[in-house]
């Protein structure tokens, strides 16, 4: 993998190289500067810095990491906000640049960075975000295809110091919020409530209707029953929501409503059973032979796509040397995105692998509305999986 982002103490990371947002001079100054010298040794640290001399904002220097659990520290110099007029955005680019590839000389496999500048300097932390990325991006771009790529951690002390703006993010919130069925679900029709409760309970005596001996139906009838109940109420419920106002669907009672709530349990609650036969005779291709199809129709390398997906080539390797692979979900969503596919070809892509997207899981309706927006980029779509508090696409 190649970009995630933790909350974390930036002190406590383990990673090769540790970036520190450096004073320009040789001393110990506030925020993570402070945390970080006092992590490593201060006495020694200071010492080391001490030979390099002054650094000049926007470049980077490097010395031991002492008692951090790294190799390196390297010592960037942010710039302290002015307003955007004073060449900070720049300033500001070149401190992750000449970070990163201080680290590549380095030959570090690892790269630890908080977000620079945003603490006593002032920078404003969503723009300083989309900065941080656009070099991340920029650099893996700039490796050649046999260069292994470091994996580069975004440290997040708290969640006040990550922030997300832009158009690209504004709709993710409504979106998940209107598919996300599960809380609802619960709540307004009670799954899990018990079956005497069930039975006194006012809806229950409509579905019973003129049955009164319900220990005249076995458990498994009950059952099926309930879960025909409820998930007829939440479908209707769904129908009334959306039609037009005035629309005969408004009216619970009407028979068009009626009709198309009874449909959709049919359909969900009778399906015929296949038979083995019918199963089999739709057995096509492996996920992994789907996989390499897709890589040649479309017309990429092998490269940008496991780069893409975020994960390292060893796994695509291994992914390459086995027809009968098994993805995890998160994997075959990558993979998804990194080939990208839209909602169609991406339900079919997970299908299989044995996966499909649920309107339960906050992870899977952020991946489809960033699909359905066009949008493929891990980078972004794992900004917005990190503020939800999801797992990121590759780690």
């Amino acid at each position: 993998m190649a970009f995630s982002i933790i909350r974390n103490d930036i002190t406590k990371v383990h990673a090769d190289a540790i970036v520190n947002t450096a004073n320009p001079k040789p001393v110990c100054g506030g925020g993570t500067d402070t945390a970080i010298y006092k992590a490593a040794g201060a006495e020694e640290l200071l010492a080391a810095r001490r030979q390099i001399g002054e650094i000049a904002p926007g470049h980077a220097e490097y010395t031991p990491a002492f008692a951090l659990d790294a190799k390196y520290i390297i010592h960037t110099v942010g710039p302290i906000w002015e307003g955007g007029e004073a060449g900070e955005f720049e300033t500001l680019a070149n401190c992750y640049r000449n970070s990163l590839a201080l680290a590549k000389s380095l030959g570090c496999t690892s790269i630890a960075f908080p977000l620079i500048s945003t603490g006593v300097y002032g920078f404003p932390k969503d723009q300083a975000l989309s900065i941080a990325v656009e070099q991340f991006r920029a650099f893996e771009d700039s490796l050649g295809e046999n260069e292994e790529e470091p994996e580069i951690l975004l440290v997040v002390f708290d969640r006040e110091s990550f922030v997300l703006s832009g158009t690209v993010y504004e709709g993710v919130d409504a979106f998940v919020d209107g598919n996300y069925v599960e809380e609802k679900l619960d709540e307004e029709y009670a799954f899990e409530a018990a079956d005497e409760e069930f039975e006194e309970d006012e809806r229950s005596r409509r579905f019973y209707g003129n049955r009164r001996d319900a220990a005249d139906l076995s458990s498994a009838a009950i059952a099926d029953e309930k879960r025909r109940f409820f998930l007829g109420s939440a479908f209707h419920k769904s129908v009334q929501e959306a039609a037009p106002a005035g629309s005969s669907l408004k009216k619970p009672k009407e028979k068009a409503a009626a009709r198309v709530m009874e449909d959709a349990c049919e359909a969900v609650c009778e399906a015929a059973p296949r038979s083995l036969d019918d199963i089999m005779s739709q057995v096509g291709e492996t996920w992994q032979q789907s996989l390499f199809r897709l890589i040649d129709e479309k017309g990429y390398s092998d490269t940008e796509v496991y780069k893409r997906a975020n994960v390292d080539r060893k796994l695509f390797s291994k992914i390459r040397s086995s027809e009968s692979y098994q993805p995890k979900k998160m994997t075959a969503v990558a993979f998804a995105l990194a080939l990208r596919l839209n909602l169609d070809e991406t339900k079919d892509f997970l299908g299989r692998a044995g996966y499909a997207f649920s309107p339960g899981s906050r992870f899977d309706l952020i991946v489809e509305y960033f699909i359905q927006n066009g949008i493929y980029d891990t980078y972004t779509i794992n900004l917005a999986l990190f503020d939800h508090d999801q797992p990121l696409i590759g780690a």
